[in-house]
């Protein structure tokens, strides 16, 4: 699957096996209990419980109409996710850019839509998947120990942004769609993470950040703020 732009709302495709077989062992549970247990009150509870968890699977797997028309203008940075916004700091990034950046953290909840959108207008010139441990999202250590995936995307003017898709305690699968080559925009799906996760931004130096530390933004409608000029 490519970083294509999806028109349509509905359910995303990486939860359509894992719905299906939840839904599966919902029916089975409750049909044990209502057939061997027979006890009115344990039905309904479990009947009760398992709605909810199915709600909260569909609400996770959600894929809702987004397009932003300022994702496709140069030098605009869209936020990769929904989540909340938890750092914003210069750093040396030593693992592919190798030098110093602005690194910008977007932590997702359980509870946010899982998408990942690219942040900027550009071509992607670089992919990789790396193995990792599975920490907590929301710690530091998460960026350089745990599985993650990295996209480069370079604009016209050659600055490159570094988007690094983690996986968090729960998750346990990030899937990445960008490709070498392909022209992307802030409309183009990046890939998508699996239950509880964040996405690192590594950004050149003098690019402005206008929103401040803990804001609730939204994948490809949030303008984070703007690459420097060159």
């Amino acid at each position: 699957m490519t970083s294509k732009k999806h028109p349509l709302p509905g359910l995303h495709v990486e939860g359509h096996h894992f719905l299906s077989g939840f839904f599966f062992l919902l029916v089975l549970l409750n049909w044990m209990i209502y057939t061997f247990v027979a006890i009115t009150w344990l039905f309904i509870a479990v009947i009760a419980l398992s709605v909810v968890l199915f709600a909260l699977a569909l609400n996770f797997f959600r894929k809702p109409h987004r397009i932003n028309p300022r994702a496709e203008e140069e030098r605009v940075i869209t936020s990769p996710c929904d989540g909340k916004l938890v750092v914003v700091e210069e750093v040396f990034e030593e693992e592919i850019l190798k030098e110093r950046c602005l690194k910008v953290s977007i932590f997702m909840s359980i509870l946010n839509v899982h998408i990942n959108w690219i942040a900027i207008k550009g071509r992607v010139t670089y992919v990789s998947h790396t193995s990792g441990n599975f920490h907590k999202a929301f710690l530091p250590k998460s960026s350089a120990e745990n599985e993650r995936s990295a996209i480069v995307i370079e604009n016209e003017c050659g600055q490159k942004v570094l988007e690094r898709q983690i996986a968090g305690a729960v998750a346990r699968r990030v899937i990445t769609y960008s490709q070498v080559g392909e022209e992307v925009d802030g409309n183009s799906f990046a890939g998508f993470i699996k239950f509880g996760s964040r996405v690192d931004l590594y950004l050149p130096l003098g690019t402005s950040i206008n929103i401040p530390i803990g804001t609730m933004v939204k994948g490809n409608s949030t303008v984070l703020g703007k690459l420097p000029i060159e």
